[in-house]
């Protein structure tokens, strides 16, 4: 298993799914014992990072889980911990417990584990659909008046994700960036996975490319309000030219204000490090959007001391309503 990045050689991508869904694509492990994956194919290194993007383990444990689960049982919340920082070169192998079996809500735990330490970790609740009664109480938070939904180009130079990631993500000014108090500061993007998630892959499809795309961008909200530096020197990696990554890289600068300063030569404040502690997500409307089609998301940080920062992060569809509400601390 070792210098493998997958377990098995990857089969060839499936075209008639989304680029999400290869990507996400999980191998049972049933000869090895039950409730055993690991994923299909290899898993993206960030320039730069200490890892593998948390997403793809966040939306890869979502995805195991909801395949021990009736397809009626939804999930509603998820509570996940990083661990240790995730090596691209190694398979990773993902334990599912079944916690509880209800009537009414079902629980399970899932270990995500490298060379037999436990990377990751994440404890999910799922509830049966229509459970909640003929009677209930609703409200939501509303989706901003001003904010305009993105025109259906796939045009790369507006997007500020990664080049050849299977989402994009196109990014509003700071909103309230004037204002003396940070927790004010509101971060905002538009977001959607690239082509159109497949009719077979179903609402899980969509439930875990949320979790994959849930977790970009919480690692520059803290450090752009603060108008902390976070950006080390462009690298050359396997994946992606070091001129690709440095383009990246301006891209992001000007949209967090510091202009084409790429060598930091105005001296701001420093992070050493910088790494994901936590992450949690409440699915609120889990089979009412689409993960390919316009979604808005909206960080704040209510809070940032002792070397950590909190993140909230609320996310709607076009239309207005709010399909999950996340928090990160860094």
């Amino acid at each position: 298993m070792a210098d493998r990045a997958t377990l098995v050689r990857p089969p060839p991508l499936d075209p008639s799914k989304s680029a999400i869904e290869n990507v996400l694509e999980l191998t049972e492990l049933g000869v090895i014992g039950p409730d055993i994956f690991t994923n299909t194919r290899p898993l993206w290194h960030p320039p730069g990072a200490r890892g593998i993007y948390g997403g793809a383990v966040i939306a890869q444990c979502l995805s195991a889980a909801q395949r021990t689960v009736p397809h009626n049982f939804t999930v509603h919340s998820m509570h996940c911990y990083f661990v240790l920082a995730g090596d691209s070169e190694t398979p990773i192998l993902y334990h599912v417990e079944r916690v509880r079996e209800g009537r009414s809500y079902a629980t399970r735990t899932v270990q995500a584990r490298q060379k037999g330490a436990c990377i990751f970790t994440t404890t999910m609740s799922f509830v049966r659909e229509k459970s909640g009664g003929a009677k209930t109480v609703n409200h939501a938070v509303a989706l901003p008046a001003e904010v305009q939904q993105p025109g259906d180009d796939d045009d790369d130079s507006a997007s500020m994700t990664a080049i050849g990631s299977p989402f994009t993500t196109r990014s509003e000014p700071l909103s309230n960036a004037d204002s003396e108090h940070l927790h004010e500061k509101t971060a905002r993007h538009w977001t959607k996975a690239r082509g159109r998630i497949s009719a077979e892959g179903g609402h899980q499809a969509h439930l875990s490319a949320l979790a994959y795309m849930s977790d970009s961008y919480f690692i520059g909200t803290v450090s752009r309000i603060h108008k902390l530096w976070r950006f080390s020197s462009p690298k050359k990696s396997e994946d992606i030219t070091m001129d690709a990554h440095a383009a990246n890289v301006m891209r992001i600068k000007k949209l967090e204000g510091f202009g084409d300063d790429l060598d930091n030569k105005q001296k701001r404040p420093e992070l050493s490090m910088m790494v994901s502690l936590d992450h949690t997500i409440y699915f609120h409307e889990p089979r009412k959007f689409r993960a390919d089609e316009w979604m808005f998301t909206e960080m704040h940080s209510p809070w940032a001391g002792d070397g950590r920062g909190l993140v909230k992060q609320h996310l709607f569809t076009a239309d207005g309503t709010l399909i999950a509400t996340c928090f990160q601390e860094r």
